[in-house]
């Protein structure tokens, strides 16, 4: 497929993403960065003559967040929210063959921060709900069952704290929905083909780990406490832990879709074989430890102030991602059990905790979501994953509100490289995946609020794992 014969979602989501690349909304986790309000003043005029207005928020200077809804015909229809970040991280420039942030269009492919994370779908979002809002206010044209609603949400590459956070703590009338579509769909798992779908993610529980030497005279560092010594131990012994193996039906389901060696296979799908397997699942060695255990990386280490002094106190900040059924206590387990005896010089600090979240499969979102797959490849299975990562999804489904990552990729495109884009060197996507999203998410939302549809809002149900 080539940029000529891409139709005109396609094409509309491609000049949108590109403008939204060329804003550069960088966060880089503090207050003032981000700019997403350089997003909403592009996204406002792309919705001009639409007569979709929306509504702003910036909890922040600058963090602006814009949600459109678009006002179904029957109140008792579920609603349907599409969710896409428009902040983006930051680049190291010089790992990049391209300007990260000229949105050049190369042989078909669009390269820039934010092409696959996420502006790629938020651009589509963008462009469904305007297209569907060209119709939805004369009485001939389709018009929506349930409310349709665009958000636009800042923060997310930051935890969200001026986005989808904020707004489900102080405006939950403006994102409330009874199902969710955002990112980290739509890449192939095997040859059949699987496209993935994100059904929940993991959890997390950070921790700082605060440890305490002496100081001292940096040239006699014979027999000294030094709080850095102590830190760069923790540091090995917390990367050499194995938390539980645990195979989760998400995992296991993932593994028989790759191609793998039946040996290989049933190795990383028996926790006792486990990492017998591991190194026969190629470029998904990371993903596959991932998705089956509990994982400590330290992130963060800080000791010292003076090259000549030997360091009383030391920091480690330590990312834990939790899966489905892990405790607060099961975290105190795995650090007591990779720290051994230096626990007596280190206080664990932080309590924070959120549970992983996995939504249900029996909706009539997910049908829907299934229909718009087999319309761009009809031999192809919807794969249910598990994300190893974090989204704005959680925060539904901590509600009870089913939340699907969603989209569909080029035949290009396997799980192994479209994870290393992610926050990676060279960020990039090719005009064929923008129009099959495009062209999918147009029908998973006209299939979802069919007129003609016998949907009814659901119970919502506690999807904490």
């Amino acid at each position: 497929m080539t940029a000529r014969s891409i139709g005109p979602l396609g094409a509309q989501t491609t000049d949108l993403l590109r403008e939204l690349i060329q804003n550069a909304a960088v966060n880089d986790g503090t207050p003032d960065s981000g700019h997403e309000h350089r997003q909403v003043a592009t996204l406002q005029r792309f919705f001009e003559g639409s007569g979709l207005e929306g509504v702003t928020v910036e909890p922040h200077p600058g963090r602006t967040s814009l949600i459109v809804r678009i006002p179904g015909t029957d109140p008792d229809a579920p609603s349907l929210a599409l969710v896409g970040h428009t902040d983006v991280v930051p680049v190291e420039p010089a790992g990049w063959q391209r300007d990260p942030f000229a949105a050049e269009v190369v042989d078909d492919v669009l390269w820039g921060r934010g092409a696959i994370d996420m502006l790629n779908l938020t651009a589509a979002y963008a462009v469904v709900t305007r297209a569907l809002a060209a119709g939805a206010f004369e009485r001939s044209a389709f018009r929506p069952r349930g409310d349709l609603i665009f958000a636009a949400v800042a923060d997310e590459e930051h935890g969200s704290r001026f986005g989808v956070d904020w707004l489900v703590t102080h405006r939950p009338d403006l994102i409330d929905a009874d199902y969710v579509l955002t990112e980290s769909g739509g890449a192939s798992a095997g040859p059949l083909p699987s496209i993935g779908v994100m059904v929940g993610e993991k959890g997390a529980a950070p921790r700082t780990l605060r440890i305490t030497g002496s100081p001292g005279h940096g040239s006699a560092p014979w027999s000294a406490r030094n709080a850095a010594t102590i830190a760069a131990e923790a540091v090995v012994r917390l990367s050499r832990h194995r938390t539980p193996t645990v195979i989760t039906p998400q995992w296991r389901d993932y593994a028989r879709a790759l191609d793998l060696d039946d040996a290989v296979r049933d190795a990383v799908t028996d926790p006792r074989r486990f990492f017998d397997g591991i190194g026969g699942v190629g470029g998904l060695d990371g993903f596959a430890h991932a998705s089956t255990h509990t994982t400590i990386a330290p992130t963060v280490v800080r000791a010292g102030e003076k090259g000549n002094v030997i360091p009383g106190e030391a920091t480690v900040q330590l990312d834990i991602r939790i899966l489905p059924g892990v405790t607060p206590e099961d975290v105190d387990g795995y650090l007591r059990d990779a720290l051994g005896d230096l626990i007596e010089h280190i206080d664990v600090v932080g309590d924070w905790f959120g549970a992983s979240t996995v939504s249900p499969t029996d909706t009539p979102l997910f049908g829907a979501l299934e229909a718009a797959v087999r319309r761009a490849y009809p031999r192809a299975e919807l794969l249910p994953m598990l994300g190893i990562g974090g989204t704005d999804g959680r925060f539904f489904r901590r509600r009870g509100i089913p939340a699907y990552g969603f989209g569909v990729l080029s035949e290009r495109w396997d799980y192994g490289t479209f994870r290393r884009l992610f926050h990676g060197h060279d960020e990039r996507i090719d005009l064929a995946s923008l129009d099959l999203t495009a062209e999918a998410l147009d029908h998973v939302v006209r299939r979802f609020h069919d007129p003609a549809g016998a949907a009814r809002r659901p119970a919502r149900r506690d999807s904490r794992a």
